[in-house]
């Protein structure tokens, strides 16, 4: 038996949120007493794995598989699982993992939480801490399956480094026919991808316009973050839905989360609450945002970020 971490990549590059998968399967596996086996699909470079103490490193390289199909990845994870001998699988809480992991349950007849946030407090039976009620809460549920699917919440343990001399393997799958066709893509390049940021800079109608969003440019380059906005935004058309973060849109799970001239909508609320250090900006003192917040500042944003933009530069420039 063996504990299987799948980690997600994109053209050819290790996401950011792969060496804290490996991290807690390496610390699970210890706990269970075997060995961790690390799933890479169509990945160039796997050596820095070895960093966070995995045993062997799986490599599936198909060019078919260069874009997400959550049914043909949930079936190429299964037959890595079965050749592995897998009891354990640790997938992230990404979109695409949430939308998979549920059919690659089904395919291993396999029990599944989601929003882990803890190594299991007890092997037997297998319980496990996460989070409840949109981030609000906490509770501890049990598997009792035979075989075990982890969704790790985003930065809620941590990397760890843990040198190996790990061993690789490439492995041959075969794939299902696809049901569905992508007839394109659109991807933004030269930006800070929000699934990888420590640092999330997000605005809302509070901006009055698109014209306006310089303000969360310059303040995001300065902070080396990445851009988000609310729904509405997005719904108006002043950012791409790309960039759209909330409970209907991209979860965020980052280190600091600053949010400028937006109310706080429950729906917002919900897809940001598990960021570390959350600020607002706003006009309103009674924006619902305030009362989620660790740090808030009633102003107008466009007095207040230009001015904070400016302390924050002196202070890069200082401490250079």
């Amino acid at each position: 038996m063996s504990v299987l971490a799948y980690i997600e990549s994109s053209k050819g590059k290790i996401k950011k949120n792969a060496f804290e998968i490996v991290s807690y399967s390496s610390e699970l596996a210890k706990q269970l007493g075997t060995e961790i086996v690390v799933l890479a699909i169509n990945v160039e470079d796997t050596s820095e794995l070895n960093k966070y103490g995995a045993s062997k490193i799986i490599k599936v390289s198909n060019s078919e598989l260069d874009n997400f199909d959550s049914q043909i990845f949930s079936n190429v994870i299964a037959q890595v699982a079965k050749h592995t001998n897998s009891s354990h699988i640790v997938i992230s809480s990404s979109l695409d993992s949430k939308y998979m992991a549920p059919l690659l349950a089904i395919e291993l007849d396999a029990g599944y939480l989601s929003n882990v946030v803890e190594l299991p407090n007890n092997l037997n039976p297998f319980t496990i801490k996460r989070t409840c009620f949109t981030n609000k809460a906490f509770c501890e549920s049990t598997i009792e399956s035979d075989i075990k699917i982890i969704g790790l919440s985003g930065n809620a343990f941590g990397v760890v480094e843990n040198q190996t001399n790990s061993s690789s393997e490439n492995f041959e799958v075969s794939l299902l026919n696809k049901k569905i066709t992508i007839k394109s893509t659109e991807k933004v390049s030269g930006k800070i991808s929000i699934a990888d940021a420590d640092i999330v800079v997000s605005g809302g109608r509070g901006l009055k316009g698109p014209e306006n969003w310089n303000l969360i440019e310059d303040l995001a380059d300065t902070l080396g973050a990445a851009t988000s906005c609310s729904k509405p935004v997005s719904d108006m058309g002043w950012r791409p839905h790309s960039e759209h973060v909330g409970q209907t849109g991209k979860p965020v799970a980052t280190n600091l989360y600053i949010a400028i001239g937006i109310s706080g909508a429950i729906q917002h609320l919900a897809g940001i609450n598990s960021s570390k250090i959350k600020v607002v900006i706003n006009n309103d003192p009674e924006a619902p945002f305030f009362k989620a917040a660790d740090y808030g500042v009633v102003g107008d944003a466009f007095d207040v970020v230009p001015r904070l933009n400016e302390k924050l530069k002196a202070f890069k420039a200082q401490n250079s």
